[in-house]
């Protein structure tokens, strides 16, 4: 598997200098190029694992570790020069794997980056069959945000996975609107209802992708059950 890592490393001389060595062992490495939107890079980047440096423009490291945790559970890495026990610390309490002080080995950073990779993904990938859903012909990656039917995938953008995987952990069943905005958003106060029915929408369209265009039930008053088993309705325009 060639794993994809991103780079979030605002000094260029120190950035090349990871870069031409993880490309070295044939990762793919790509770099943020627009500190104000580390989580926008990210997203379109989709990488395995991040490297982090603490001391960024506009915003630290610790705030991007806590934006990327919002959308994936990829490792990160905190490369940073801060010796500290306590920024140690707050890299790992805000959503951090490891910390690697600068100035820094390469090995060491290599055996890092692997040893982590393997943890993630690998050999010694824990609680595996947690990332994997099954809900009829339908698997659902939590890893990959991706969702199969036989041969077919398709990926899906994070608040839809997340709202296919909590109709999937029930299917068959109803989950109430409220139910879903909860496993959506941490703050449904501030959340527009009509938000909850695009993702739906989009969730739909994305199995239509994989031959189930009815699979996502709606039940009026009540919420949306997922039926994996539906067959297409012969009334629809």
């Amino acid at each position: 598997m060639n794993y994809r890592i991103m780079l979030i490393e605002d000094d260029a001389k120190i950035a090349a200098i990871l870069k031409a060595e993880l490309e070295r062992y044939a990762y793919e490495v790509v770099c943020v190029t627009d500190f104000g939107r580390i989580k926008e890079e990210f997203l379109g980047a989709r990488p395995h694992l991040v490297l982090l440096d603490i001391n960024l423009p506009r915003y630290d490291g610790f705030y991007w570790c806590r934006q990327i945790r919002t959308v994936a559970k990829v490792p990160i890495l905190f490369v940073s020069a801060r010796e500290g026990e306590m920024d140690q610390v707050r890299a790992l309490e805000h959503g951090g794997d490891d910390y690697i002080v600068k100035p820094f080995n390469l090995e060491l950073v290599l055996a890092k980056v692997k040893s982590a990779l393997r943890r993630a993904y690998g050999e010694y990938a824990l609680g595996a069959e947690a990332e994997i859903l099954r809900a009829g012909d339908l698997l659902l990656d939590r890893n990959r945000n991706r969702v199969s039917r036989g041969e077919t995938e398709a990926e899906l953008a994070p608040n839809e996975f997340r709202l296919l995987w909590a109709l999937a952990e029930r299917t068959g069943a109803i989950v109430s609107r409220e139910e879903l905005l909860e496993a959506l958003w941490d703050d449904v106060d501030f959340v527009d209802d009509n938000t909850l029915t695009v993702n739906v929408a989009r969730v739909r369209r994305r199995l239509a992708d994989l031959g189930l265009p009815d699979a996502v039930e709606t039940k009026r008053g009540q919420g949306y059950l997922l039926n994996p088993a539906a067959a297409p309705r012969e009334d629809k325009p």
